[in-house]
């Protein structure tokens, strides 16, 4: 080995990825039912100049879907799920730069739909029905076969 090559940056260990992987699919499952919960719970405040025929029909709709999306972030029952989800979406970011891409998708992907089943039965009481656990333990088995392939 040439001594001017640099070496290569080291591994993180499997824990870290394991972290990574888990904290990017609780990220993005769990926050979507409480995200979903607050806009359900959301009634819009009265705008009447949104409904005035002389303003144009363009101008209000649009100004009506910047007033949702505006109320809605000044909710915190909304806007803190919406910032844990999309600091996932950075954590994400950063695991594909380092991880097989091939595993990376459908794990977190797979994680996310975990933790969304769990984040319905904490947010709205759902409960998990037997056919649900055993679609889980499936998705489960799956990443495993993912993560054995690739191994």
């Amino acid at each position: 080995m040439d001594p001017d090559t640099p070496l290569p940056p080291p591994q993180p260990s499997i824990f870290r990825w394991v972290l990574g992987f888990l904290m990017v699919g609780a990220a993005w499952g769990l926050t979507t039912p409480f995200m979903r919960r607050a806009a359900i719970d959301y009634t819009a405040p009265e705008r009447p100049w949104l409904d005035d025929p002389s303003k144009s029909w363009i101008r209000r709709k649009a100004s009506g879907v910047i007033y949702a999306v505006l109320d809605l972030l000044r909710r915190p029952a909304y806007a803190i799920p919406l910032l844990v989800n999309i600091t996932g979406s950075v954590w994400f970011f950063l695991l594909i730069g380092q991880a097989e891409l091939s595993l990376t998708v459908p794990i977190t992907n797979s994680l996310a739909f975990l933790f969304t089943v769990l984040g319905e039965w904490w947010a709205e009481g759902k409960v998990i029905s037997r056919d649900t656990w055993i679609g889980m333990a499936f998705v489960l088995g799956g990443i495993a076969l993912c993560v054995q392939a690739k191994s």
